[in-house]
C-alpha cells in the first residue's frame, strides 16, 4: 500500500517513508527520518534529525519532532529519537534528539499521548502509555516510567526518575525522585500518597494495593532512615508491587526522593 503525500510537503531524499504513511501539507520530512507503517504526519508538522516514528503514530500540525538537543554542550554529534508505535504527538509539541553526554538517544515508548505544546528533552526516556498533559516539560536524562500521568503546566528537572505508574498534578514542579504509583502535587511537587485511582482503573488486586498502602506508612513512619525502612522493606515484603517500589528506591539516581509526609 502507497503512502499518501500532499504535493506541497517537503520530503527530502533519504527519508523512509513506511506503507499507508499520510503526510499532510507543508510539513517537512528530514533526510534521516523513517516513519513506520501507517504514520500520519499532519500539515504543517516538521520530523527532523535521525529520528524513528513507530508504527501508527500521528504527529498534529506544527509539532517538532526530532530537533536538536537544547543544551549548550551539544556541537552537532550525530544523535537519535527513537518513538514509539501508536504514540499521539499534538500541536506544538516539541522532541528532541539525543546528547553524546547523555547516551546519545532520546526515547518514547507505545501508546503514549504527549498534548499541545508538552516537551520531551534530550537523553530523556519515556516507558509506555505515558500521558503529558499541555504544557508539560520533561528535561533530559528524565526517566518516567510506563503509566505516569504528568498534569498540565507542569515540568520535571533534569535527571529525575519518575516511578511505575505515578500521577504529577498539574502546574507542579518536580525535583526528585518519585516512587512507583506515587501521588505528587502542590507547586514545589511533594509526595502526598499513592496513586489509588490509578492502580484499581488498571485492574491492580485488592491485596497489592493494601499491601502498597502499608508499605507507604512503614516508609513514612518507620523507624530509621528513609533508606534504611526501604531496606527491611524489601526483605520483609512478598508483594510484587512494593518489591517494585523498595528496588526503584534502592537503585542508582542522581538526585534524592520526595520522601512520604
Amino acid at each position: 500500500m502507497s503512502a499518501e503525500i500532499h504535493p506541497s510537503a517537503i520530503v527530502e531524499p533519504g527519508a523512509e517513508i513506511g506503507p499507508g504513511c499520510r503526510i499532510g501539507p507543508f510539513s517537512i520530512i528530514g533526510p534521516e527520518v523513517r516513519l513506520g507503517p501507517g504514520v500520519e504526519v499532519k500539515s504543517h508538522a516538521v520530523v527532523t534529525g535521525w529520528t524513528e516514528v513507530g508504527e501508527g503514530t500521528v504527529i498534529w500540525p506544527f509539532a517538532c519532532v526530532g530537533e536538536v538537543p537544547q543544551d549548550l554542550k551539544f556541537k552537532g554529534e550525530r544523535t537519535r529519537l527513537v518513538v514509539g508505535a501508536r504514540c499521539r504527538i499534538r500541536e506544538g509539541a516539541t522532541l528532541n534528539t539525543g546528547t553524546e553526554g547523555g547516551g546519545g538517544v532520546t526515547r518514547v515508548g507505545d501508546d503514549c499521548l504527549l498534548m499541545t505544546g508538552s516537551h520531551v528533552g534530550h537523553d530523556a526516556t519515556l516507558g509506555n502509555r505515558v500521558i503529558l498533559a499541555n504544557q508539560a516539560a520533561i528535561a533530559g536524562h528524565c526517566q518516567i516510567g510506563d503509566d505516569v500521568i504528568i498534569g498540565g503546566l507542569s515540568g520535571v528537572h533534569q535527571w529525575v526518575r519518575i516511578g511505575h505508574g505515578a500521577i504529577i498534578g498539574a502546574v507542579t514542579m518536580v525535583t526528585n525522585d518519585v516512587l512507583p504509583h506515587g501521588l505528587v502535587q502542590g507547586p514545589r511537587g511533594v509526595l502526598d500518597g499513592l496513586n489509588l485511582v490509578g492502580l484499581k482503573r488498571r485492574g491492580v488486586e485488592r491485596s497489592e494495593i493494601t499491601a502498597l498502602r502499608a508499605a507507604y506508612q512503614m516508609l513514612a513512619q518507620g523507624e530509621g532512615s528513609f533508606l534504611d525502612r526501604t531496606r527491611r522493606l524489601a526483605e520483609e515484603t512478598d508483594s510484587a508491587h512494593v518489591r517494585e517500589m523498595t528496588d526503584f528506591i534502592l537503585s542508582a539516581s542522581d538526585r534524592s526522593f520526595l520522601t512520604p509526609k
